[in-house]
């Protein structure tokens, strides 16, 4: 059985400023592309939201996933465990993203998630592929979303 392979990114022209993600899905043979923009947020909102659109989109539960990212942000609060801590404290002491931690964390516990650092605007063209997706769908000034948790907390 093949196993399910994802890579993300995210992109912010401007931090906060318009900001999209890139999703390359790849199972087999099969390869499923995804991308959003959105008028206001920062780089780390589209990073870690690249990932929870791309869980879920699932529709086949308790899988193993593996997910390949350039944000050390995502990776690093998984595999630390320091979501764990801040979910636990309430996302005290200034944490950002609560939002989106919260639908991580509600939809990672249907699969067996293992992240994966890979070096950002390299060689990867995977990777590569995410930052073209992010970037373009930040730069469709007509088609920007409104990321809703973002702007209410930060008029």
């Amino acid at each position: 059985m093949s196993e399910l392979i994802i890579y993300t990114d995210g992109a912010s022209r401007g931090n906060p400023g318009p900001g999209g993600y890139g999703i390359v899905m790849m199972y087999g043979q099969h390869i499923k592309e995804f991308s959003a923009g959105f008028r206001k947020t920062t780089n780390n909102r589209m990073e870690l939201l690249a990932v929870v659109i791309a869980l879920e989109s699932l529709t086949r539960k308790q899988i193993a996933v593996k997910i390949y990212t350039d944000s050390q942000y995502v990776v690093n609060s998984v595999e630390k465990r320091w979501l764990d801590g801040w979910i636990r404290n309430d996302f005290k002491g200034g944490k950002k993203n609560k939002d989106l931690w919260l639908r991580y964390a509600a939809i990672a516990k249907d699969f067996t998630v293992r992240f994966h650092w890979v070096k950002g605007h390299a060689d990867n063209p995977y990777n590569n592929r995410c930052d073209a997706l992010a970037t373009k769908a930040a730069d469709n000034k007509g088609q920007l979303g409104i990321d809703h948790a973002y702007e209410a907390e930060n008029p």
